[in-house]
């Protein structure tokens, strides 16, 4: 089990701009640590975390953050409509568009999923897989 999962930022207030503008409606809480971003997701007591916390943090070697070449981290969403609210909540707040919400021909007919990047360059999945909702095929008509 992945237990957290951490990005760079220079620039704290600015990424806490980014995260913040979908992380809570994914029902993530924000938490402060030493001046660095914990988004953490409720447990219920006795009960063992189902997805991994997410922080966002100074590099701790003093240099300036960067974005892995490969790298992405996946926010699972409720729905495709939130998929796309959230990621024209993030493009507002300072991110880049690096996929538009929608099907992808390589992924399964259910996957809709938009792409962006946070300030530094880290790359986002904003996800939804829901078989109940209209899958590619539905979407062509087929």
């Amino acid at each position: 089990m992945i237990a957290y999962v951490t990005v760079g930022a220079d620039n704290i207030s600015k990424a806490e701009r980014f995260y913040s503008a979908f992380l809570p409606a994914l029902g993530y809480r924000l938490e402060t640590y030493h001046g660095d971003l914990s988004y953490i997701l409720p447990v219920e007591p006795g009960q063992r975390p189902l997805q991994p916390d997410f922080y966002v943090k100074l590099p701790f070697d003093g240099q300036s953050a960067s974005a892995g070449n490969g790298v992405m981290v996946a926010f699972q969403a409720l729905s495709q409509k939130q998929v796309r609210v959230l990621h024209g909540a993030a493009l507002a707040a300072g991110g880049s568009d690096e996929g538009q919400p929608g099907f992808r021909a390589l992924y399964g007919p259910h996957f809709y999923v938009g792409y962006l990047r946070d300030p530094y360059g880290n790359k986002v999945a904003l996800f939804s897989n829901d078989q109940s909702e209209p899958g590619r095929e539905d979407q062509h008509g087929n």
